[in-house]
């Protein structure tokens, strides 16, 4: 086995392939002047299961470009099989047409993968109304949860946490982290207006004073229902806020406005950033 860092995948492939024993290279990536994709591998695959590596963040449609190319070059190349380890998977948001002519990305992305990979990896995949991966992939897949991570930072870390969920989506993680570590979790009603207007309010009073308010969430995007969420936790005077996600995008400045809101931030690294202190590189090579 072989474990190959696609450009977005180099924070967390030399530490796969450390904890797995398996060998390790980096595709070479560029750009022709049009813009076209260059990609070349630099080790010789023939014969061997080739794992890629690849976190689909930033530039995401030109990553799945990517990614795609390299797995039909490892093909090529005479590669045993093909999987692909994704920290952080797209397009998962898009599962149905809530109007007419609308696109249904999931079912789109989950086709196009199929072609190219032998099995898929996916850390904490964003899914709404899909239960399992096999409603995306036909081919073999594997959904990993950093949720164990998480309760082991937190059991680490804080003395007297309350578990808050901004929604009924997001309580579910918050649940089950509480449950691992034996805290109280609560949840609060979230409204969304629009992508930028999300107003959310607490469901039942709950005791919080002199205690570490976490809120748990799988993505903070803008950071618009974190923000909603820090203004309501307030009022019940926490000793602390921290805000915990699986995947930190941060757009728009979102970790900023957290911090300034009076809120520490604290993520794992399927995508890496300045708070990413909870490392999911053992999770996905136990899972190899």
């Amino acid at each position: 086995m072989i474990i190959v860092s696609c450009s977005k995948g180099a924070h967390l492939g030399r530490k796969i392939a450390k904890k797995s024993g398996a060998g390790y290279t980096a595709i070479k990536t560029g750009r022709f002047p049009d813009g076209e994709i260059y990609l070349r591998f630099l080790k010789d695959v023939k014969g061997k299961i080739v794992v890629l590596v690849q976190s689909f963040y930033g530039d995401i449609d030109g990553l799945i470009v990517e990614t795609l190319f390299a797995a039909a070059t490892a093909r090529d190349l005479g590669a045993k099989k093909v999987l692909l380890a994704a920290p952080y998977f797209p397009y998962f948001r898009q599962d149905k047409s809530f109007h007419d002519g609308e696109c249904v990305s999931l079912h789109v992305i989950g086709h196009l993968f199929d072609k190219y990979f032998d099995k898929i990896i996916v850390v904490d995949p964003h899914l709404h109304r899909e239960n399992t991966l096999q409603h995306v992939f036909k081919t073999e897949s594997s959904r990993l949860t950093a949720n164990p991570l998480i309760a082991m930072y937190i059991q680490k870390h804080f003395r007297t946490p309350v578990l808050i969920g901004p929604d009924w989506e997001s309580y579910k993680w918050a649940r089950k982290v509480a449950e691992m570590i034996n805290a109280e979790s609560s949840i609060l009603e979230k409204k969304r207006y629009s992508s930028h207007n999300v107003k959310v309010r607490l469901r039942r009073r709950i005791e919080m004073e002199n205690k570490e308010a976490i809120i748990v969430d799988d993505i903070i995007s803008t950071g618009h229902t974190i923000l909603e969420t820090i203004k309501n936790i307030k009022k019940l005077n926490p000793k602390k806020i921290i805000c915990i996600c699986v995947h930190g995008i941060f757009t728009e400045n979102a970790l900023e406005k957290i911090r300034k809101a009076g809120a520490s931030v604290i993520s794992t690294n399927t995508i890496p950033s300045a708070v990413s202190e909870i490392d999911v590189s053992g999770l996905i090579a136990n899972s190899l």
